[in-house]
């Protein structure tokens, strides 16, 4: 039997350089909700099919609980707690809750990481480029509509 050391792992996470230790086949969602003690990703079905999991890594949605941790060194992760930016919600944060797009909340974090992504490079979408991005993100509480909703108001207000 293999025994695993934990190893150094440097990770640039909402803007910030960690130093952590992690076992090799650590996720990234693990270091972050264990060692980081970001909670926000959360895991679901562990297979990368719900998005609950969903960071930004270099601007791009991934699955956190699919990406060996060190996989993401050297590289740009943003996490829903990253979004925020002195004490002010980001508009996408606002207009979930504006529009009513959070029920239970679980799947919040993904969608919203979702969406800012899609905004980021498709800053006017349809509504059929949105239901598309968001194709990866499963909501059992809310639905699309209001989710929809409030992505649209969220590029109508960066204009």
């Amino acid at each position: 039997m293999v025994k695993m050391e934990k190893q150094r792992i440097t990770l640039q996470v909402n803007g910030e350089v960690h130093e952590v230790y992690a076992f090799p086949n650590m996720t990234l969602l693990e270091v972050l909700r264990e060692e980081l003690h970001l909670t926000g990703a959360k895991e679901s079905c562990g297979q990368g099919a719900c998005g609950a999991c969903t960071v930004l890594l270099d601007g791009l949605p991934v699955r956190s609980c699919l990406l060996l941790a060190r996989e993401a060194e050297g590289r740009q992760v943003v996490t829903i707690e990253g979004l925020a930016s002195g004490g002010k919600l980001h508009p996408i944060q606002e207009a979930f809750i504006e529009h009513h797009a959070i029920q239970c909340g679980f799947c919040a974090p993904g969608m919203i990481l979702t969406a800012k992504a899609l905004l980021d490079r498709t800053p006017d979408p349809t509504e059929g480029e949105i239901r598309r991005a968001l194709a990866g993100n499963i909501c059992r509480c809310t639905g699309y509509v209001k989710i929809v909703e409030a992505i649209k108001a969220a590029a109508a207000k960066e204009k």
